[in-house]
């Protein structure tokens, strides 16, 4: 596999993220706007994988301004090309551990029901970061204002080291 550099994005990386978002077929995309705002105001709690220069996947989040501890994970795409190969997972590892660093001790995210693949992915990640999980109702389904499926909350915590391997 080719090198795979892991960065914190910049504005310029906006249109990738909206495209990848978009190549996806299963993310809520954004407006392009969004992606470009999340990359100036939330760079920090983000990262991106480039492969031979080229976006190949991006972790979105942001920390909690209440709690800021906490970093909460809005989105996860990986490009059709590099899936199946663990780049979310040491995308999210690379994000935490930077994370970490600057004083988060949880992760949140959340995950509608029928998305497995997420939910095995953050299951995977509390088991390699040997940190507790607990899930609860975030949103339900009625709040959506168009067919959407409830929300589960996913906090992992506390993070106190970053994964063996």
């Amino acid at each position: 596999m080719t090198a795979i550099e892991f960065r914190i994005p910049t504005v310029a990386d906006g249109p990738a993220l909206w495209q990848l978002a978009k190549d996806s077929a299963t993310l809520d995309v954004n407006s392009p706007y969004a992606y470009l705002i999340w990359c100036r105001d939330f760079a920090a709690s983000s990262v991106i994988a480039e492969v031979d220069g080229r976006p190949a996947g991006y972790i979105t989040g942001y920390r909690r301004p209440e709690q800021t501890a906490t970093l909460l994970v809005w989105q996860v795409a990986v490009d059709d090309a590099h899936r199946g190969v663990g780049l979310a997972s040491r995308m999210l590892d690379q994000l935490f551990t930077r994370a970490l660093r600057d004083g988060v001790t949880h992760l949140e995210t959340s995950i509608t029901p029928d998305n497995e693949a997420s939910q095995r992915l953050f299951l995977a990640f509390a088991r390699r970061w040997e940190a507790a999980v607990e899930r609860s109702e975030l949103f339900g389904a009625a709040l959506f204002p168009d067919a959407h499926l409830a929300e589960e909350l996913f906090r992992i915590g506390p993070l106190r080291v970053p994964p063996r391997g």
